[in-house]
């Protein structure tokens, strides 16, 4: 009688992941509206500060230039929203048990929704800086520069993405999950990123001196401008990295305790 022997178990996780993160791709583009959405509402903020408050705001440089870096953190906490509904989706609505049940990593489904988060993102925040452009926007980064703040963009939205990620695991139900990470949209209005901290109210100050949006639209600004970065690039970089950790344990554990 001859024994089959089955692969690796590396090679069932691999092909397992990449089939997964296939599904949410496909899903992705099936869901034009949310991209669209997701897009919209960013590039609308933009015009919005650029245009309209823009005039009123004295922030030492042509606001646009100014206010992008804060647009484009912006449009990664509208992805994030995205995932976080996602994930909820699927954990409520019994595709999970079914994944458990079948030889395969369910914690794959995961890993697929964080890297059509990504494709996402990246799609969107390219249309933003295009938008950036045609109103305005004048960067002086060199290539390294661009390369660093495309690098700081995607930790970030990557960082953001395991945090929605785990949102939607506990989440009971999608509208939930939109409603909790609606509150992640807030943090960067109380930053640095559309207005210099020095113009908000003392208290307000404080909060936005701690804020991680703060190094992080900082550095942006600096490397697309071609301007110094002094000490805001570590604390960007930390930032970034410590939400992801947080994010990624979390997800980790939340999902395998929702058995």
């Amino acid at each position: 009688m001859t024994t089959v022997t089955p692969p690796p178990a590396l090679g069932w996780g691999v092909h397992d992941t990449t089939s997964l993160i296939w599904r949410s791709v496909r899903r992705s583009l099936r869901q034009l509206d949310t991209i669209l959405l997701a897009v919209l509402l960013p590039v609308m903020l933009l015009l919005m500060f650029v245009y309209v408050f823009g005039g009123a705001l004295d922030a030492g440089m042509d606001y646009v230039d100014f206010v992008v870096p804060g647009i484009i953190l912006l449009t990664a906490g509208y992805g994030s929203a995205n995932t976080a509904v996602d994930v909820a989706t699927d954990m409520t609505g019994g595709i999970i048990d079914r994944f458990r049940s079948l030889p395969i990593r369910p914690t794959g489904v995961l890993t697929g929704h964080v890297v059509a988060s990504m494709v996402r993102n990246a799609v969107s925040t390219a249309l933003v800086i295009g938008i950036a452009f045609v109103v305005g926007f004048s960067p002086s980064a060199s290539a390294v520069d661009w390369v660093a703040a495309l690098a700081l963009i995607a930790l970030y939205v990557l960082a953001l993405t395991w945090v929605a990620v785990a949102i939607g695991t506990v989440a009971s139900g999608p509208e939930a999950a939109s409603g909790f990470t609606f509150l992640i949209l807030f943090i960067p209005y109380v930053s640095s990123a559309f207005v210099p901290p020095d113009t908000m109210p003392s208290v307000l100050q404080d909060i936005a001196t701690y804020n991680p949006i703060t190094p992080l639209s900082d550095t942006l600004r600096g490397l697309l401008l071609g301007q110094p970065v002094g000490s805001s690039w570590p604390s960007a970089v930390l930032w970034c990295l410590g939400i992801l950790l947080v994010g990624r344990v979390s997800a980790g554990l939340l999902f395998r305790r929702s058995r």
